[in-house]
């Protein structure tokens, strides 16, 4: 069977790395170090909270970058709120936003609403003028039970576009063939994906390049620049403005790339093939 790796052009034995900044949209503070990192990093991708206060300030400094939509159906952070853009009763909690936790998503959510919501965000960034090449979920919401991954992969489908998805060897924990159920409708996504709590990427990332496998990998980060804002809503932020670093002004992260032989693609190469696979 020919590796994904071939169907993009590419030797069977390459090593092909995404690279995405995720939250941009969730903050001044993260639009800045999304584009900075696009534009003047590595990063090779980017997705999009279209629910968030500052989705709208990203749109319109867009001019063309690799962005996808990261599905928000969570507002984790205790300072710092957003909700739904669509009526969706049984996607608020207590406090007026998103609930916090995936759980209470899972146990409280209607999937009609669900499905809604997360068709409106795709709808509204291609609005604002994104050319969307791709799909994920904030905080593994959509991805990680069946019956919100079948409204992933149906959008997936509906839109053309390719999914982030977790590895093959979390299918069994997960409980579902996930990944198989893509591939059966024709939806592309990377061989892997590496995986990190919270945010701060830079051990997992540096740690994937130093043995990274055939195929095509994912690897995210999530990109801020040091503003008072950052530091008010997120007591992370450190962590934040260090994959900012990582990502745009440590020399070492490209000589790693390059001794790892990686080549940098973005998700627009999966989706344009997915596209022309269905002509």
């Amino acid at each position: 069977m020919t590796s994904l790796a071939e169907r993009l052009g590419h030797a069977p034995d390459a090593r092909l790395v995404i690279i995405n900044a995720d939250d941009l949209g969730l903050c001044q503070a993260a639009n800045s170090g999304a584009y900075e990192s696009l534009r003047l990093g590595l990063a090779t991708s980017a997705t999009l909270m279209v629910p968030c206060p500052w989705a709208r300030a990203a749109a319109a400094d867009y001019s063309g970058e690799d962005i996808g939509v990261h599905l928000t159906l969570n507002a984790e952070q205790d300072r710092y709120r957003w909700g739904p853009i669509t009526h969706a009763p049984s996607l608020l909690d207590g406090d007026g936003g998103f609930p916090r936790t995936v759980t209470d998503l899972w146990d409280h959510a209607d999937l009609d609403e669900v499905r809604r919501e997360c068709r409106a965000q795709i709808e509204r960034a291609i609005l604002w003028g994104f050319d969307v090449t791709h799909l994920d979920s904030h905080m593994g919401a959509m991805q990680l039970r069946p019956e919100f991954f079948d409204i992933y992969l149906d959008l997936a489908v509906e839109f053309a576009l390719p999914l982030r998805l977790s590895g093959a060897s979390t299918q069994k924990s997960i409980g579902f063939p996930f990944r198989e159920l893509a591939a059966e409708e024709g939806v592309l996504f990377p061989d892997h994906f590496v995986y990190v709590g919270g945010v701060g990427s830079r051990r997992s990332i540096e740690t994937a390049l130093f043995d990274l496998p055939p195929g095509v990998t994912e690897l995210y980060a999530h990109p801020a620049t040091d503003t008072p804002e950052l530091r008010a809503l997120d007591t992370a932020w450190a962590a934040r403005v260090d994959d900012l670093h990582l990502l745009c002004h440590d020399s070492r992260l490209a000589a790693m790339v390059e001794r790892s032989g990686a080549v940098l693609i973005s998700y627009r190469d999966l989706r344009d093939l997915q596209r022309s696979q269905s002509l």
